[in-house]
């Protein structure tokens, strides 16, 4: 306090401040008044609306909405099933759903099996064997059999979970061993991505580069792209597996089991539901039901979804009812992170077909209270049903048995296929699927309007897109004024609590542009917001969303086990099991902010571009064609077209969320450019297909069948590729925008 010679005291308002210390603070407000309004500028709108705390899960969210639908037509139909024919008719009826979804098989041609040597246990031996399921694309496997009897013996095919060294672990071992002391042959087998059969195997470091989900779900979305599945490939090892053990003289064809764990399960499971020579089966710890597997962990990965099956109203319970009403047996833990619930009510759903089919003992469940694991007494369970099943009786107890090495167990000299033996590898048969549906893309570009009109066609049905014509309710959240523009935020409200963040620039002095700009806008970075805002200063309107998944609409929660560069597979995977991709709920998406934005923005009375950054384009070119008329185009750093993410090795995770399965062989992303005619198109510094800046040469290489057709349409110079090394990327925005 200071005194000024009386009563009350004088509070200053401001302490003073020392002469050099004053000069630096008034310099600091002045910076501060020149260039700290848009640092302090808050981009976000749900950090006000708390009520949509979950938005962030937002495209998951609308996957699971669809895909219970389809769950609950689904239980709607199961739930008229009465009579022994409603029941023999729904298991023909999903057998040939489940050929339709996981498309044509292969061909069979010979195995050109070869043992590569031999083991001896306690009371058995094992014969390393290496075949060809496909040609060139060879298995690694182990026959284990019993000693002393030397024909019709029963024969198990084991399945193994993800294990990066397959069935040569200790867990697949001590029950195959088991197995095989109980007087059955054992015929184990790696799943491609494990044990010997890894694809990424990097010599140096005497590893894969990924682990055995992530083998799976790399190699597997290229394959998803081309419309087929890494699901149809494991089943055909399966398949081959029984052909291989019906080979063999000590084996009888009539008796023939299989069983497996976790990942087994899921092989098991699918084997036994499409090859009828398969007796009995015992998928331990994988049957659940689609509902609680989805409310919990989410879709697994690669080879765990088969396409459009959700959408064909497949569910867990289909697997085990195709197989109905040979002998099954579903193998449960309690704590699993496969359902607890889901398995009960599966079981329950089941054993009513077995028993309208008069063959209620021959479907059981064994249960135990633990985790993800084998447990003793359900494999003493699983004993037990392959002794009574496979008509081997005997004891059922588990014994301790003594385990060989990995090595040991090696068919191959180096323990790798891709080291010694060499194989192909799904990328390699994926590249001949490529292959064909290349060449088909390229003769329909030979005509370019039949081709225009399919693509328009094709890129509806097979993102699934829907014509929604949603317009929701714009929520004013608020705005900042500057000199040249202002910032209005607005949250579009939709049903079932959906939300869709918006930026609106407007300028002060608006001309007749507009301009959809799609980024992934995280409302923490404030450079991203910087060439709307220097847009805006030349008098262009441009409306910033946050799409599903992205902005502030993503991540959400689901990574799932096949989370790669932090790009979640397993989400992507959703929309391929349902129908739905993402690019389709995008351009539904841009569809109805630009629907609820036309008063707000004044669309009805200007010319409406549409400008991307990275792989947006792909979002960007869906809505084109689907959902939204545009004068023109700029693509800013957009990702490969398709092709050349399933024609390489090697691709940048992150391109995964932006393509399409099934697309290849139908449209690309230059074909729907080439839809676009004669709109204005830019593209700026395109990336390959690891996200590195393409050559111009190579870019027109890509693109020189839409150019093409530009020329020929008279509009050659609306098409522009641009390889910008000298920084004027800026000034060549506007100037096309002019």
């Amino acid at each position: 306090m200071i005194s000024h010679g009386g009563w009350p005291p004088v509070i200053p308002l401001f302490k003073p401040i020392p002469m050099k210390k004053s000069l630096f603070f008034i310099c600091f407000l002045l910076v501060g008044l020149m260039t700290g309004v848009r640092a302090q500028t808050d981009y976000s709108l749900l950090k006000f609306w708390k009520y949509y705390s979950d938005a962030k899960n937002s495209l998951y969210k609308q996957q699971c909405d669809r895909a219970f639908e389809l769950i609950a037509k689904r239980k709607e139909k199961i739930a008229g099933l009465k009579t022994t024919g409603d029941w023999q008719r729904y298991r023909e009826e999903i057998k040939a759903k489940f050929l339709q979804v996981l498309g044509p098989f292969p061909d069979k041609t010979p195995l050109n099996a070869v043992v590569t040597g031999k083991l001896k246990g306690d009371g058995f031996t094992v014969e390393k064997v290496i075949y060809e399921s496909l040609p060139g694309y060879k298995v690694t496997t182990a026959l284990f059999l019993p000693k002393g009897k030397k024909k019709n013996l029963p024969a198990i095919i084991y399945c193994s979970g993800h294990t990066v060294n397959g069935f040569r672990s200790d867990t697949y071992q001590h029950i195959i061993i088991n197995l095989v002391k109980k007087g059955f042959a054992v015929l184990a087998f790696d799943p491609v991505g494990q044990g010997e059969r890894l694809q990424y195997f990097d010599a140096s470091k005497g590893k894969s580069r990924f682990g055995a989900t992530h083998e799976h779900s790399y190699a597997g979305g290229q394959l998803f792209i081309d419309g087929a599945s890494a699901a149809r490939y494991f089943i055909w090892d399966g398949i081959r597996s029984v052909d291989y053990l019906l080979t063999r003289k000590e084996i009888d064809p009539g008796r023939i089991g299989i069983t497996g764990r976790s990942g087994g399960g899921t092989q098991s499971a699918y084997i036994a539901a499409i090859d009828d020579r398969i007796k009995a089966a015992a998928p331990e710890c994988y049957i659940t039901s689609l509902e609680y597997l989805w409310k919990s962990g989410g879709p697994q990965d690669a080879e765990q979804n088969i396409p459009y099956s959700i959408a064909n109203g497949l569910d867990f319970a289909d697997l085990l009812v195709a197989h109905a009403p040979k002998p099954a047996m579903m193998i449960t833990t309690t704590r699993d992170f496969f359902s607890i619930q889901g398995a009960r009510e599966t079981y329950t759903e089941v054993k009513k077909a077995y028993e309208s089919m008069g063959k209620g003992d021959n479907f059981s469940m064994a249960e135990d209270d633990d985790v993800h694991t084998s447990t003793r007494k359900n494999r003493e369970a699983m004993y037990a049903f392959f002794r009574k099943h496979l008509n081997n009786p005997g004891p059922v107890e588990d014994e301790d048995v003594e385990i060989f090495k990995d090595e040991e167990l090696y068919s191959t000299a180096t323990g790798q296929l891709a080291t010694s033996a060499g194989s192909k590898f799904l990328f390699d048969i994926n590249m001949e699927l490529a292959k064909t549906g290349l060449t088909a893309l390229e003769a329909s570009r030979k005509s370019p309007e039949s081709h225009i009109a399919k693509v328009k066609n094709d890129v509806k049905r097979i993102s699934g897109y829907e014509e929604t014509a949603v317009r929701g309710k714009p929520v004013f959240s608020g705005q900042y004024v500057f000199d040249d523009y202002s910032m209005e935020k607005y949250l579009i409200e939709l049903p079932r609590d959906r939300v869709l963040p918006v930026l609106l620039f407007r300028p002060k002095s608006p001309g007749d542009k507009v301009v959809l700009y799609l980024d992934d806008v995280d409302p923490e970075t404030e450079t991203i917001f910087q060439r709307p805002a220097k847009l805006a200063a030349r008098g262009i309107t441009v409306i910033v969303p946050s799409l599903p998944g992205f902005g502030e609409l993503g991540p959400g929660y689901l990574r799932g086990d096949a989370y790669i560069d932090h790009t979640s597979y397993n989400q992507w995977f959703a929309g391929i099991v349902t129908g739905k991709s993402t690019m389709a709920i995008h351009a539904e998406a841009i569809g109805t902010i630009m629907n609820t934005m036309e008063d707000i923005a004044g669309l009805s009375s200007k010319k409406i571009y549409g400008m991307s950054v990275g792989p947006f384009n792909s979002s960007l070119l869906h809505a084109a064609v689907t959902a939204m008329d545009f004068e023109g185009f700029l693509f800013i750093d957009p990702m490969a077209p398709f092709a050349d993410i399933v024609t390489h090795r090697d691709y940048l995770p992150k391109f995964i969320t932006f393509t399409v399965a099934g697309s290849v062989g139908h449209y690309d992303l230059p074909d729907i450019a080439m839809a676009l005619v004669p709109r204005r198109i830019m593209i700026c510094n395109a990336k390959d297909q690891m996200g590195e800046t393409a050559s111009k040469q190579a870019v027109e290489q890509e693109w020189d069948f839409v150019k093409d057709y530009y020329v020929a349409m008279g509009k050659g110079q609306n098409f522009i590729i641009v390889v910008d090394e000298g920084g004027s990327l800026e000034k060549r925005i506007i100037k096309f925008l002019e």
